[in-house]
């Protein structure tokens, strides 16, 4: 049986996969745009007929509209772990599968977490750029990482990896985690949320978001932390708020500040797929902070590329294939509905 499948958010990096990969039971039609309401519209009336799966990335928003769009959809695979970009609700009542790659990025996120620790740390990026762009030699003076206390906000897998790096580093490692984990408290101590944020000279995020945790972080964490500490975020925008971490840079509350995901990435990294009236009052406001963020010299700001590595990118395929040919034989595999 061929299957019929489209593919959306189709990067360069994901060529390599495909030209090495027998994948002749599947009929597959490739589209660099997201899937969103409008992108939909221009599918033909046979894609939308005879298409059997479809497979996206977090770019895209695949609405109750969207999925209503297709007649005989039963397999949705987004090649990540979140899946909140998809309305499970409708596919749900369609009986449509929902299929996410678990724990793919675990190294490489904990690795390039540690990247922008070191570059905040050691004024990497202000230090590269001062001879190209003509600056009076600065005093770029750093720390050492083992007199630092490193705050771990999840320690979940990833959460996890970053505070074995740490450790290698001769760091003090606090965490907060509604779930400690005991393997790690011989060189993990746990503490409340707040008093880590009182006490840790960097701050790390490696948390889902829930909906319940939108802008833990706000103006009001960012006045708790240690004067001249460092914040970063690797895991999920929604959880911090990008207005107070501007608010908290330019009042020197942080040192520097570290960003590979934020809220309203549609509207902050691919803006030219949203109408005017679409964009909403906060995302907006997010916007015009992240756009004075990024010209700091203490801010990396990042287009949501810690987990992507060429090994990364190739276990996700594997793994979305994988469990695309499990649902359609029959087998459970990652499935959310």
């Amino acid at each position: 049986m061929t299957v019929n499948m489209l593919i959306f958010d189709y990067r360069e990096s994901e060529k390599e996969f495909f030209s090495t990969h027998d994948l002749e039971h599947f009929n597959i039609t490739f589209y660099r745009e997201s899937l969103n309401d409008e992108t939909v519209k221009n599918l033909s009336i046979d894609k939308l007929d005879n298409t059997t799966v479809i497979s996206v990335f977090v770019n895209s928003n695949v609405s109750a509209n969207v999925i209503s769009k297709f007649k005989n959809l039963r397999v949705i695979a987004t090649r990540s772990t979140a899946y909140d970009h998809i309305s499970t609700t409708a596919a749900n009542a369609r009986n449509i599968a929902v299929i996410n790659v678990e724990k793919y990025g675990v190294k490489p996120v904990a690795q390039y977490t540690f990247g922008l620790i070191l570059s905040l740390i050691r004024d990497i990026p202000a230090a590269s750029k001062f001879l190209s762009l003509g600056y009076k030699k600065p005093e770029f003076v750093g720390h050492n990482l083992e007199d630092l206390t490193l705050g771990i906000v999840g320690t979940g897998a990833i959460g996890a990896k970053v505070a074995d790096i740490a450790k290698f580093f001769g760091m003090s490692v606090i965490g907060y985690d509604l779930c400690p984990k005991k393997e790690l408290e011989s060189y993990v101590e746990y503490v409340d949320l707040y008093d880590l944020i009182g006490k840790a000279d960097i701050i790390s995020v490696h948390i889902p978001y829930t909906g319940d945790n939108y802008h833990m972080f706000s103006d009001k964490e960012f006045r708790m932390m240690k004067d001249g500490s460092y914040f970063v975020n690797t895991s999920a925008g929604e959880t911090v708020d990008t207005r107070a971490v501007y608010n908290a840079v330019v009042t020197g509350k942080l040192k520097g500040a570290a960003l590979d995901v934020v809220t309203c990435e549609d509207m902050n990294f691919k803006c030219k797929n949203l109408r005017d009236d679409d964009i909403p009052l906060d995302c907006i406001d997010e916007q015009e902070a992240l756009a004075s963020l990024v010209k700091m010299e203490n801010v990396i700001i990042t287009p949501h590329i810690a987990y992507s590595t060429k090994e990364s990118i190739n276990y996700i395929l594997k793994e979305t294939f994988n469990g695309i040919r499990d649902y359609l034989k029959g087998r459970c595999y990652n499935i959310n509905f």
